[in-house]
């Protein structure tokens, strides 16, 4: 393995030292220690920890004076922190105040510490056992999406090892509700002023319709949240969490993942489905390590731990920033799409120019096919010819939105579908009635789902029913009752029917429920193989979230899959959308949202207010910065494949250059701009540039042209403001450190 100790010795001396306070006879009533290569961290015997110390120069990552519950249950709301802990052999034996004691299998791995959940007795009706809020007084980076909190030289984190095991606290959707948050990563470099202080909420900007109107704040001190597995604390640093849930137990939530808007996205009620994923087995690795082995570190527990460890065509982790490429967003006929692509050195092909896909079992190619000037193939067959040249293509879906032309919709609406709640008919009706008799109001005066408030529609036998509203005084009534919705057919029903109103996407059709949503991820697996596609754009990946499961939903959908496609045959999948979370981190290659000047504007060379955002979010979390889609414009020369080139490769960024024959058969300098790019592209896949000269290529003041010698070597020029070359530096694979 790339990354693995040869030092068994010294995994030996971990397991030790672990080993040594777990069977000791004076273990009881003792402090606990347990040691990792890193770091060592300390659990009182009320179940706290106490202490978090790097071991190499003994600093303190705890907050003076403040401890943590390693775990702690939670009921409805209250949390239970333990009164006592014990050791008994492997075991930490966590006691609380209701009667409950928790048993926690706990493992030394060398690079991290393992705890595992292997018995709540008695359950006394738990709704979640919480890891955390661990403290630290680290508060640079805030890894919010994977649980993982660093400064420039250490980090501390903990990482799910299951499915069920999801950042955060529990809430209601058990995901994190989007805000503008008050941060400097640099206060020197970007000091508050007087009116802000640090850990200040802001709702996003716009009317909570334009995502690109959301991003409001240029200033590097508004930061966006992505997850809840982390916090940032101003008091005295950060926290990191995770949590398990019992989600056999139905429960009822109150939900908007964009708060903040008066008249759109408004919070709706949803009661949650049970379903077959219980509490028990919750495990977590928790580590402490410098900030450059971070990743490494992840790596080797995902390894250890049988997790998804998705892989290039090269053989590495797609995390590994030295898998970090250009991809391109192709538009119009495809003629000259393979021919540029092997031109620029490019290798992933997103076909913007086919349109949204939305899947539909009855229809799964929706007439789709692939326009030449002349003629036109199917989607299958132009693969055999990308695929010859290891490139893969792929289109922009959005995943599981259920449009009204879905089969799962119209005409006979799938009993699968996601229900937010449910009353009863209470008076028989004809298929032509129009007045509706329910036995309560149920939250049926709420119009729509979370996201957009604007598709209203209750669901009864096979029939759709569009409304708006319900009388206040009994017997109830809808109101502007539409009968035989999206075409479905219009029927009579019985008193004592049950009514569902349904979940409804952000594009008027319906999201399925957890169960569905499996047929649908082995929907894509066969549809990806059938189409020859090695690439896929999960555009809409909030219809993970309309489940109200969290992180888990998500991860649910992209293990199964990869599961069905890597049964089917397939190899490396790479999936880009539109947006990482916790639960695609360890599936998703790449994150293009956006695009143009909103993401990076390579004519001005400078950062848009989303691409800001996105690249603070991404750097915190481990993932590649973007500047999403950079459509190719006519007037360009090479100097913006130098600008966007250097730009990508210093902040370690993806995005897609978007193509089109017309757009490049239009510029005057399209030779020159695809050989300066195709150099960037070479050296950057020969890992030429040094972690130094990157921070340099990050710094706007600084600009660079390159030029391609031979096969192995490069060379690179400054350029100053007048867009002279000068003092030029010959890079060769061998000179990156």
């Amino acid at each position: 393995m790339r990354y693995k100790i040869k030092k068994w010795s010294f995994l030996g001396q971990c397991a030790f030292i672990l080993l040594v306070v777990i069977y000791s006879p004076g273990a009881i009533g003792q402090n606990l220690k347990f040691s990792t290569r890193y770091c060592s961290i300390t659990v009182n015997n009320k179940g706290f920890i106490t202490s978090i110390k790097r071991n190499q120069t003994k600093q303190e990552y705890c907050p003076s004076n403040m401890s943590s519950a390693l775990m702690a249950l939670e009921k409805e709301g209250n949390y239970l922190l333990p009164v006592s802990a014990r050791a008994n052999g492997e075991k930490i034996i966590l006691s609380y105040a209701n009667g409950s004691v928790a048993t926690l299998k706990t493992e030394s791995k060398g690079d991290y510490l393992r705890f595992e959940l292997v018995s709540l007795k008695p359950r006394n009706n738990i709704d979640n056992v919480v890891w955390g809020p661990y403290k630290t007084n680290i508060y640079q980076y805030i890894g919010d999406e994977i649980g993982v909190v660093h400064n420039q030289d250490f980090a501390f984190g903990v990482f799910s090892l299951d499915d069920n095991t999801t950042g955060g606290l529990p809430c209601d959707g058990d995901l994190s509700q989007g805000y503008y948050y008050v941060h400097s990563s640099d206060s020197v470099k970007h000091p508050l002023p007087s009116h802000l202080k640090e850990g200040q909420r802001f709702r996003f900007g716009g009317d909570g319709i334009s995502d690109v109107d959301m991003s409001s704040q240029p200033e590097e001190y508004f930061k966006i949240n992505g997850g809840i597995a982390a916090q940032l604390e101003p008091a005295f640093g950060s926290s990191v969490t995770m949590h398990a849930r019992d989600r056999r137990k139905r429960h009822l939530d109150f939900i908007t993942l964009l708060p903040g808007y008066d008249k759109m996205n408004l919070p709706r009620h949803q009661w949650v489905d049970s379903i077959d994923a219980d509490l028990m087995g919750s495990s977590i690795a928790m580590f402490g390590c410098p900030d450059s082995v971070t990743l490494q570190l992840i790596e080797k527990v995902v390894i250890n731990e049988k997790l998804p460890h998705v892989k290039t065509n090269g053989g590495k982790w797609i995390r590994d920033p030295s898998t970090f490429k250009t991809d391109i967003a192709w538009s119009g006929v495809h003629d000259s799409l393979i021919s540029y692509a092997r031109q620029l050195g490019i290798q992933s092909v997103q076909d913007e120019g086919l349109g949204e896909y939305y899947p539909n079992p009855a229809n799964r190619w929706g007439n789709k096919k692939v326009d030449f000037k002349h003629s036109n193939m199917s989607i299958a067959d132009y693969t055999k010819q990308t695929n010859k040249h290891d490139i893969a293509y792929g289109l922009h879906t959005l995943c599981e939105f259920l449009q009204p032309h879905n089969s799962d919709v119209s005409p006979v609406p799938s009993d699968s579908l996601v229900v937010l709640y449910a009353t009863f008919i209470s008076k028989n009706i004809s298929a032509t009635d129009t007045i509706i008799y329910v036995s309560d109001t149920t939250f049926l005066n709420e119009y729509g789902g979370w996201e957009g408030n604007h598709t209203n529609v209750l669901k009864v036998g096979k029939e759709l029913i569009e409304y708006n509203g319900v009388t206040d005084v009994s017997p109830y009534t809808l109101k502007h009752v539409k009968r035989g919705y999206y075409n479905t057919i219009a029927a009579s029903h019985s008193a004592g029917d049950r009514v569902d109103k349904l979940q409804p996407n952000c594009y008027r059709g319906f999201a399925p429920n957890i169960y569905l949503q499996d047929k649908y991820a082995e929907y894509y697996a066969q549809w990806l193989i059938d189409g020859g596609m090695t690439y896929v754009d999960f555009d809409g990946l909030e219809s993970c979230a309309y489940q109200a499961q969290g992180t888990y939903s998500y991860k649910r959908f992209f293990r199964k899959l990869f599961d069905t496609y890597h049964s089917l045959g397939g190899g490396y999948l790479r999936v880009m959308g539109s947006g990482i979370s916790e639960g695609s981190w360890l599936y998703m290659s790449t994150n293009n949202v956006g695009g143009n000047n909103n993401m990076y504007n390579p004519i001005t060379d400078a950062w848009g207010i989303e691409g800001k955002d996105i690249r603070n979010l991404s750097l915190s979390n481990y993932l590649p910065c973007t500047f999403g889609i950079q459509d190719f414009q006519a007037n360009w020369t090479f100097r913006q494949a130098d600008i966007l080139q250097s730009r990508a490769i210093g902040w370690n960024a993806m995005y897609m250059l978007g193509l089109s024959e017309s757009a490049v058969e239009s510029c005057k300098d399209k030779i020159q701009f695809f050989q300066t790019f195709r150099a960037w592209e070479n050296a950057r896949k020969a890992n030429v540039f040094s972690h130094t000269l990157k921070k340099e290529m990050r710094e706007e003041s600084n600009h660079f042209h390159l030029e391609q010698i031979d096969a192995n070597t490069w060379k690179l020029y400054r350029v100053d403001v007048s867009g002279k070359w000068s003092t030029p530096k010959i890079l060769t694979a061998s000179n990156a450190l």
